[in-house]
């Protein structure tokens, strides 16, 4: 499990479904980020690059990451931010553990290329949706995540 406390919070741009493309518009939403979760589907090893010059990025292996450089990549990942734990993972159908039970606050997830947040049993689960694919004529979409102290905000930021 990664650790990023900081008295002052963290700021996390939480990305998924990039197939390949990255806006640019994403690139400066996540400016000044502390830190930057993929939710997979990335498309190109050049994707995560880029992000990483922005700050280190946390990311997980999607259902059409089956490139040879893609095979390194865990299919999931705990993030601990200011107290506050974040388990991450392509496709939420996926999911091998009781958030509740193990102390997860935040469930990231990405594959339906649909923008969400929604609250359960106390856990909140986010779709950032889809950075260059949305579905239903929807927006590209990013969400962003500020942390501090246990306490988190998350926010879905239409990409214009």
């Amino acid at each position: 499990m990664e650790r990023a406390d900081h008295p002052s919070g963290r700021l996390i741009g939480i990305i998924s479904d990039t197939h390949g493309y990255l806006d640019p518009v994403a690139l400066k939403t996540f400016a000044g980020a502390d830190r930057i979760i993929h939710a997979g589907d990335i498309g190109k090893a050049e994707v995560i690059e880029t992000l990483k010059k922005i700050a280190p990025v946390t990311v997980v292996r999607g259902n059409m990451d089956r490139e040879s450089w893609c095979a390194k990549l865990p299919a999931e990942a705990v993030v601990e931010a200011d107290g506050v734990s974040i388990y991450i993972l392509h496709d939420l159908q996926r999911i091998n553990l009781d958030p509740q039970d193990a102390g997860v606050k935040v469930v990231i997830s990405g594959h339906s290329h649909r923008p969400e947040i929604i609250e359960k049993k106390g856990v909140l689960y986010v779709n950032p949706g889809s950075a260059s694919l949305p579905r239903h004529h929807r927006m590209p979409t990013v969400a962003l995540m500020k942390t501090r102290h246990g306490k988190f905000d998350i926010r879905i930021v239409e990409l214009q």
